[in-house]
């Protein structure tokens, strides 16, 4: 009788079950506790453990008091912030001359189209030109490679933002007397910063924490952070390479909160 009323009461589920949203929500959230918050989980239980597992405040202590450590981040910051400036230089021409253009959208189509190539395979092509050119492989040729990768990040939301400012503001500023700088400049530029804010965000954040492009462009000579946390881990130096990939963490969503803040800031300001 148990097992008979426990099969009706399945069966009673199973047709009282409804396709809702929160349904739907379900492996999702099944994804995000397998795959982002265990391996977080992980990583902070492994900086407070040495290696007989006992607890300790030790890799902390080795992290910054190793000059080492600090000189690679320093650097990594500094790669990634001259390759943003370089995106947004080069990225907010193209995306901005795209945006006039009625087939502008199908040459975007064109840039993002390389992104579907692995990126290993396309650093593999750039290093093949550098040894063409005869270049020296170091950090000019590193941050080259993080532009040629991550340009397109930029010229995506870029090129979004400014496709739906409405053209009546810029028609408006010419009314007004204003010429192409002054319209540009108190019109364009400031309504297109939501999609500066996204493109800096975008960049600038893989960038720090890229591995493998730094090796590979300068015959590992340059160690960029995200380097130096995968040789920890590949030593089987589980407790630094915890500590080093939660400041990367820590960095990560600083950065994500200021810029979200001079986002929602900039979004009030285009309502007012």
């Amino acid at each position: 009788m148990k097992a008979k009323e426990f099969f009706l009461k399945g069966v009673g589920k199973i047709k009282n079950f409804r396709l809702t949203r929160k349904v739907f929500a379900y492996p999702y959230v099944l994804f995000m506790l397998i795959f982002v918050l265990a391996p977080l989980v992980i990583l902070l239980v492994n900086a407070f453990l040495d290696t007989d597992q006992n607890f300790t405040f030790d890799n902390f202590k080795s992290f910054f008091t190793d000059s080492v450590n600090v000189r690679v981040l320093s650097l990594s910051l500094a790669v990634g912030l001259i390759t943003t400036v370089l995106c947004l230089v080069i990225g907010y021409p193209v995306a901005y001359i795209l945006s006039k253009w009625s087939s502008g959208s199908i040459i975007v189509l064109l840039i993002i189209l390389p992104m579907w190539v692995n990126f290993l395979i396309r650093t593999y092509a750039l290093k093949a030109i550098f040894a063409l050119l005869d270049t020296t492989l170091g950090v000019g040729t590193v941050i080259i490679g993080m532009v040629y990768n991550f340009i397109p990040y930029m010229i995506m939301p870029l090129h979004t933002t400014l496709t739906n400012i409405d053209p009546s503001y810029a028609e408006a500023a010419k009314d007004l007397g204003a010429n192409g700088v002054q319209t540009f400049l108190k019109s364009t530029l400031p309504l297109s910063l939501p999609g500066i804010i996204s493109g800096i965000t975008m960049v600038f954040i893989p960038t720090i924490s890229a591995f493998a492009i730094s090796g590979m462009l300068s015959n590992n000579t340059v160690l960029m952070f995200g380097d130096s946390i995968n040789l920890r881990f590949a030593n089987q130096l589980y407790g630094i390479g915890s500590v080093m990939s939660l400041i990367m963490l820590v960095f990560v969503l600083i950065l994500n909160f200021f810029m979200n803040k001079a986002n929602k800031g900039e979004a009030q300001k285009n309502l007012w």
